[in-house]
């Protein structure tokens, strides 16, 4: 069973195509318009092990604001939709990941509730036109899309590149893991029978 999903999104503001293939490699291409959020991407792919192409076209006049949180919303919404029933799937996963002087940890459960608790002392300021807070937006949206509880703290650090991409990197291995096929799981991994 291949385990993907194409979604779209258009409105005013932005045009967000994507594709998704949960048992990948990190194969696709990112192209947002904002250099720094296609290399966050690059990484959650690449590290959660997804088949990712998103093209996305925003009012990048305004900022990225709308692109980064649209791009989140769709993404969420094809994850929904690859899990299908959630059955079988590991449910839960976590990691923390090093980068540098800086340190982030993320804990998932796909419990078909979405909240984010999100933890971060960033520097403000803005790299490559990616604003530090919209990294809090983008994980608030996948997880709301998806359905996700979602648990992300950066403990440690003081470069906001490096701060940033470790969330990232952490929520990508997090990802990896709760989406996992558990052999050992004979139907959907909650005593309610549904998530």
């Amino acid at each position: 069973m291949t385990r993907s999903a194409d979604r779209s999104r258009s409105t005013a503001e932005t045009e967000i195509s994507l594709s998704l293939t949960l048992d990948g490699t990190g194969e696709g291409s990112r192209r947002t318009g904002v250099g720094f959020f296609d290399h966050l991407l690059d990484a959650l792919a690449r590290h959660g092990r997804l088949d990712l192409s998103i093209e996305a076209r925003g009012d990048l006049e305004t900022g990225a604001h709308h692109t980064v949180e649209d791009t989140g919303i769709v993404l969420g919404q094809a994850l929904d939709e690859a899990l299908g029933d959630r059955a079988g799937i590991a449910r839960f996963g976590q990691a923390t990941v090093p980068m540098d002087e800086a340190l982030a940890s993320a804990v998932i459960d796909i419990s078909g509730r979405p909240y984010t608790v999100f933890r971060a002392d960033l520097p403000s300021g803005s790299i490559a036109g990616f604003d530090a807070d919209l990294a809090e937006e983008f994980f608030r949206a996948v997880a709301g899309a998806a359905k996700l509880t979602l648990h992300l703290r950066v403990a440690e650090g003081s470069n906001a590149h490096h701060m940033i991409e470790a969330a990232f990197k952490a929520f990508a291995r997090a990802l990896r893991g709760a989406v996992a096929v558990d052999s050992s799981e004979p139907g959907v991994p909650s005593t309610k029978g549904l998530l």
